[in-house]
C-alpha cells in the first residue's frame, strides 16, 4: 500500500459538524466532562476485552492486568488517556469515529432550540462520547489495535474537529487505544496532576478498573538519578454496585448513572438491592428523567450490563430486561452464573429468566413508590415514558395487573391533554349502575375531545377516557377488563348504558326508531356503496350523524393507523347513525327531490369522516357538494 493510499482525508458527515460547533459553545461551561466521556469509552473497552476473552484467552496478549492511564505533557501541551482494552480496527475507526451511528440525530437537531442552556441538556441526552474532547482541544489524535490482530494493523485517527479528519494504517506493538488531546489555549488547567485526580475522583472514581497516573516526584537535583516511574491508582477501583448502600452518596450514585448511561443529567430515580438466596444478585438500576432519542428505534440498545463477579459478559439483551423497560439503565451483577458463560448459554439459561424476572419487579416497584409517594415525579416520568410502558400490558401478561394500575390516561373529567387520571380513580368516580370503563380513541388529543361519540355521555356526565396516543388501540384489545369492569368503545357497537338509561329514555328510543325507520331506509338505500347500515343514534345531542365500528373486528382509528404505516388493510364499512333531533336529519326527512337527497346524504357521511378525525375519499366530490348546496341558499 503506496502512503499515499494509507493516509486518506475524509470529511465529517453534516451532523457531526453540526454537533461538534453546538457541542464546543454549549458545554464550555462544564468542559470537565470530556474527561469522564474518554474514561467511561476505555472502560467499555476493558469489558468488552473481557468478555471476548472468556472463549479466546489469547486476546489478553500475555498482558491480563486491565487498566486506563493518563498522562501530561506540559511542554508539549498534550493530555493522553489510554487504554489496553479491545480496541479498534481501521474499518471500526472510521464507523464509529467519523460517523455518529446513532438513530434519532435527526430529530435531536430539530429539537434544537437555540438558547445554549436548553441544548446543553439536549446535547447530554444524545451522548457524544468521544467528541467531547474538542471541548477543550484543538487537535485529538486516536491511536488504536485491536486485540487479536497483527501489530503492522493499527490505526491512527487525526482531526482538529473543523470538517474533516485523516486516517491512515500504522504499526502499533501495544494493543487498545490511546487519545491523545493538543490542548487549547487557556486550558492549562488539564496539564495540572492534582487537578487531573481531582477530576478522576470526582467523575470516575467508582469505576472498578484502576485508573492510573505516574507519581510526581518533581525534578531530581543536579547529579541525582531521575527517580523510576511510578503509577498510582486514583481512583478507588472498586465496582460501586458491590458496595453497601449506606456507604455510597447520593452524589456516587448520579455519577455511576452518567458512566453507564453517557446522559448528563442526574437520574429521576433508582433501585439498588442485593437478592440472596440459590440464585444470588445485586442490582443497581436507574430511570432518567429524559427519553431518549433513540426510544422508538426497534434497533436500539438497552442500558442494563450483565456482569458475572464483576466481570462483564454483556449488554443490550432483552434477556436482562424486556422492550417496554428498554429506557432503564444500570448493571446486574451475578454470583451464580457460570463466568465462562456464553451468549448462546444465556438464550436457555433459567437462572438468568429468574434474574429478569425479578429485576423487572424491582424497576415497577420503583415506579409504584413514586407513583404512591412522589407522584409529581411520577407525572415527570410518565410524560417521558408512558407510552412506551403502555406496551408492557401487549408484553407482559405476568405483570398486567401492577402495570394496568401504572397507567395515566385523559379523560373528560379533566378535559386536559396531560395523562393525570388512574383507573383506580376512574373507577371511584363512576356513576351509581355503571359497569363499563368507557373510551374513545382517535389519532389527536383533540379528535378525541370532540367526538360526538361524547355527547350523551358529557350530557348525563359520565366519565369517558380520551385516548390519542397510538399504541393506545392495542392497548385497549389486551386491557379488555380492569377490576372486574370491562373496558368499552363508545364509538363500538350498539349503545347501551343499562342502569344508567331510564325506561322512558328506553321507550322513547324505541317510538323514533320505529318512526324513522323509512328515513334510514332511504339512507342506506342511498349510501349502501358506503356504509354498511343506517340507524338512528342515542349517543348524539348535538351532532346530526356519526360513525360506528362493529362491536367485533378492527376499529376505524385501527384501520386509519395501520394504513398510513402503509399495511394493505381492507377497508371495512362502518355503521352511519343520525341523530333524530337535529334539524338536518328532519330536513333529509322530508326531502322528495331524490337528486337532492342524495347530495345532501352524502354531505351528512362526508360530514361525519371528519368530525372522527378521518380523511375523504374524494375531498373535490365534497367541496362541488357542499358549494352546490351553499349556492341554493343564497
Amino acid at each position: 500500500m503506496t502512503e499515499a493510499e494509507n493516509r486518506v482525508t475524509l470529511g465529517f458527515e453534516a451532523e457531526v459538524k453540526q454537533l461538534l460547533h453546538l457541542m464546543i459553545h454549549s458545554l464550555y461551561g462544564n468542559k470537565e466532562i470530556f474527561l469522564r466521556e474518554l474514561i467511561s469509552n476505555a472502560s467499555d473497552a476493558a469489558d468488552k476485552l473481557r468478555f471476548s476473552a472468556l472463549g479466546n484467552d489469547a486476546l489478553y496478549e500475555g498482558d491480563s492486568r486491565l487498566r486506563v492511564r493518563i498522562e501530561f505533557d506540559k511542554a508539549a501541551r498534550t493530555l493522553s488517556i489510554s487504554d489496553n482494552g479491545i480496541g479498534m480496527t481501521r474499518e471500526e475507526v472510521q464507523h464509529n469515529i467519523g460517523t455518529i451511528a446513532r438513530s434519532g440525530t435527526r430529530h435531536f437537531f430539530e429539537s434544537l432550540t437555540g438558547d445554549e442552556a436548553k441544548d446543553s441538556q439536549l446535547i447530554g441526552q444524545f451522548g457524544v462520547g468521544f467528541y467531547s474532547a474538542f471541548i477543550v482541544a484543538d487537535k485529538v489524535v486516536l491511536e488504536t489495535r485491536k486485540a487479536g490482530v497483527p501489530a503492522e494493523e493499527g490505526a491512527r485517527w487525526e482531526s482538529s474537529g473543523e470538517g474533516s479528519y485523516t486516517l491512515e494504517t500504522l504499526t502499533r506493538p501495544e494493543r487498545g487505544t490511546r487519545v491523545t488531546l493538543h490542548l487549547r489555549e487557556g486550558e492549562d488547567e488539564f496539564l495540572d496532576g492534582w487537578k487531573l485526580r481531582a477530576i478522576i475522583r470526582k467523575f470516575s472514581d467508582h469505576i472498578s478498573l484502576p485508573i492510573e497516573m505516574k507519581r510526581e516526584t518533581g525534578e531530581p537535583k543536579v547529579g541525582e538519578e531521575a527517580p523510576a516511574e511510578v503509577w498510582e491508582t486514583v481512583n478507588s477501583a472498586s465496582a460501586l454496585w458491590a458496595k453497601n448502600r449506606d456507604e455510597i452518596t447520593d452524589e456516587a450514585y448520579d455519577e455511576f448513572y452518567k458512566h453507564v448511561s453517557h446522559d448528563f443529567q442526574e437520574p429521576l430515580a433508582r433501585v439498588h438491592s442485593r437478592v440472596e438466596g440459590t440464585n444470588e444478585y445485586t442490582l443497581l438500576l436507574y430511570i432518567p428523567k429524559h427519553a431518549p432519542f433513540d426510544l422508538w428505534d426497534r434497533d436500539s440498545k438497552r442500558g442494563v450490563k450483565l456482569y458475572v463477579r464483576k466481570v462483564f459478559i454483556m449488554e443490550d439483551s432483552d434477556k436482562l430486561m424486556p422492550r417496554y423497560l428498554r429506557f432503564v439503565r444500570g448493571v446486574i451483577d451475578s454470583d451464580s452464573l457460570p463466568l465462562n458463560v456464553s451468549r448462546e448459554i444465556l438464550q436457555e439459561n433459567k437462572q438468568l429468566e429468574k434474574i429478569r424476572g425479578g429485576a423487572v419487579k424491582k424497576v415497577l416497584g420503583l415506579l409504584e413508590d413514586l407513583a404512591n409517594n412522589e407522584p409529581e415525579k411520577y407525572q415527570a416520568f410518565w410524560k417521558e415514558f408512558g407510552q412506551v410502558l403502555k406496551e408492557g400490558l401487549i408484553e407482559d401478561f405476568a405483570n398486567k395487573d401492577r402495570l394496568a394500575k401504572l397507567l395515566r390516561f385523559s379523560s373528560t373529567h379533566t378535559d386536559s391533554e396531560e395523562q393525570t387520571v388512574t383507573l383506580d380513580e376512574y373507577v371511584s368516580r363512576m356513576k351509581e349502575g355503571q359497569d363499563k370503563i368507557y373510551f374513545v380513541s382517535a389519532e389527536s388529543f383533540g379528535a378525541a375531545r370532540n367526538s360526538p361519540h361524547l355527547e350523551i355521555f358529557r350530557k348525563k356526565d359520565i366519565e369517558v377516557l380520551l385516548l390519542s396516543d397510538r399504541i393506545d388501540e392495542w392497548l385497549v384489545s389486551y386491557l379488555t377488563e380492569y377490576e372486574g369492569k370491562p373496558l368499552q368503545s363508545v364509538a363500538r357497537g350498539d349503545l347501551d348504558l343499562g342502569k344508567l338509561e331510564g325506561e322512558e329514555e328506553k321507550a322513547e328510543a324505541a317510538a323514533e326508531k320505529e318512526a324513522f325507520a323509512p328515513l334510514t331506509e332511504r339512507l342506506k338505500k342511498a349510501l349502501e356503496a358506503k356504509v354498511n347500515d343506517v340507524r338512528l343514534s342515542h349517543r348524539l345531542t348535538d351532532s346530526p350523524a356519526c360513525l360506528i365500528s362493529e362491536s367485533y373486528g378492527m376499529s376505524r382509528t385501527m384501520e386509519r393507523i395501520m394504513k398510513s404505516a402503509g399495511q394493505n388493510i381492507p377497508g371495512s364499512k362502518p355503521i352511519l347513525e343520525i341523530n333524530p333531533h337535529h334539524g338536518l336529519i328532519a330536513r333529509l326527512n322530508t326531502e322528495a327531490d331524490q337528486t337532492r337527497f342524495q347530495d345532501l346524504a352524502s354531505l351528512l357521511l362526508d360530514q361525519a369522516v371528519l368530525a372522527e378525525g378521518g380523511q375523504l375519499d374524494d375531498p373535490a366530490e365534497f367541496v362541488h357538494k357542499l358549494n352546490g348546496l351553499l349556492q341554493s341558499l343564497l
